[in-house]
């Protein structure tokens, strides 16, 4: 999805090789047709998408009676339920009090909070998770809360705006976007206003906006066959294919390999051959990469980069990039200076956190830091010219390189969560652990 909309923003034509794009995928469609619901309950074509989705027990015909009654009273399908009777009305029913206590209870939620709370409530992760082969459809659910976060991150919008609270257009603006006199928010087109009056504009929820940011997505503008365009695929979709260039992203432990075949000797044995036919799929040119961070589950998190690059052979690579160790998300080597900015602060919702000179100093939701002291060891270690934030490369005698994905205590108790890839997560006593900084 990440890719998808990176291309989209840019206008670079793509493809997805053997499959659909993110907002055409039918659970993903699903959970949408819940928000829009959310957002304008008379939405009939949302309804009809869902009201019997997860299985409910409202069959065809009964939908049939609902259109008849809508039909007849010229009204929307949810305002017509009370005009329906017999055994179909208190199903019908069942359902249009399921969206109001989503709309009640996602109210004052964030947009990727009410994202998150509507997939579950709705019961479609519940749905998906039942099937034999549904982790991929959860998955893309989960991602839809990613797609949430990325979308408030990229239109200015604090990550913490209740969902249904009115934004003005001025305040935050919705690229390629325009507010109708009716307050609903359209993709613009040519000839719309370069200028439009703030004061005359209504507002516009972070909801709306984001709806309408997926149905432009989603819109007919995948390249067709024969066109010159970037190829989306899968490693297993790519078997038997070659291309001048290749590009393998997501190199990271838990991702590739996965963390559900780190724990299997076969699983992993699987992954290592799937990332030698991924390899082999390009002919002149190979481009791998792997994340600094990754948002999950509208979180972001700190991860270390895939053994299958330790495997590979080090006269073969050209880093494009600053090389760092192993366990170092980002930043500059050892001789390029310090680690930049990029470790606390807003990308940890607020709450920055960093361990230096002795201290431990947090960034309270006011801005203004607070800090409490260390004992005598901590700080013989700082005098080194040591300082822990969250999201550093550290290493460790024992467990090897990692990264810090967060920080507690003080005192005897400061401790460090570490992410060590292959050895796992750990928690580690600075007191005690010795840990060494890389990168």
């Amino acid at each position: 999805r990440v890719i998808e909309h990176a291309l989209f923003s840019a206008g670079i034509p793509y493809r997805v090789y053997g499959g659909l794009r993110f907002f055409e995928r039918a659970e993903v469609k699903h959970a949408l047709a819940y928000l829009r619901l959310l957002e304008n309950a008379d939405d009939d074509t949302a309804f009809l998408r869902v009201v019997n989705f997860p299985p409910r027990g409202i069959g065809a015909r009964s939908v049939e009676q609902l259109q008849d009654a809508a039909r007849g009273a010229g009204t929307s399908l949810a305002t017509s339920v009370s005009r329906v009777a017999g055994a179909a009305a208190g199903k019908l029913a069942g359902f249009t009090g399921l969206i109001a206590r989503l709309r009640t209870e996602t109210a004052a939620l964030s947009l990727p909070e009410a994202v998150e709370h509507v997939i579950e409530r709705s019961g479609l992760i519940a749905h998906y998770r039942a099937e034999k082969e549904g982790q991929d459809r959860v998955d893309n659910l989960l991602e839809l809360v990613n797609a949430a976060a990325a979308f408030l991150a990229e239109q200015g919008v604090a990550q913490d705006v209740p969902s249904s609270l009115g934004v003005s257009a001025a305040s935050a603006p919705v690229q390629g976007m325009v507010i109708a006199a009716d307050g609903e928010v359209l993709p613009a087109v040519a000839g719309d206003p370069a200028v439009l009056d703030a004061d005359a504009l209504p507002q516009a929820t972070p909801l709306a906006a984001f709806l309408a940011h997926a149905s432009l997505e989603s819109g007919d503008n995948q390249a067709g066959e024969g066109t010159d365009a970037i190829q989306l695929m899968t490693v297993h979709s790519a078997k038997g294919l070659e291309f001048d260039a290749v590009f393998i992203t997501g190199l990271e432990e838990g991702l590739f390999p996965h963390e559900n075949a780190v724990t299997d000797l076969d699983g992993l044995d699987e992954e290592r051959r799937l990332m030698y036919v991924a390899i082999t799929r390009a002919r002149r040119r190979l481009y791998l990469s792997f994340c600094q961070t990754r948002m999950l589950h509208g979180q972001t998190r700190y991860n270390v980069r895939s053994r299958f690059l330790e495997e590979l052979p080090e006269g073969s690579l050209k880093w494009l990039t600053p090389r760092v160790g192993r366990g170092a998300p980002g930043g500059f080597d050892r001789r390029g200076g310090d680690w930049g900015d990029w470790g606390g602060g807003a990308r940890q919702g607020g709450q920055g956190r960093q361990l230096r000179d002795g201290r431990e100093a947090r960034q309270g939701g006011d801005g203004q830091p607070w800090t409490s002291p260390t004992d005598a060891r901590l700080a013989a270690g700082f005098e080194r010219g040591l300082s822990w934030r969250v999201g550093q490369g550290v290493a460790h005698a024992r467990f090897g390189e990692g990264v810090i994905i967060d920080i507690e205590g003080s005192g005897n108790d400061a401790r460090v969560k570490v992410n060590f890839g292959r050895e796992g997560v750990k928690w580690l006593a600075l007191s005690v652990a010795r840990l060494e900084p890389v990168g």
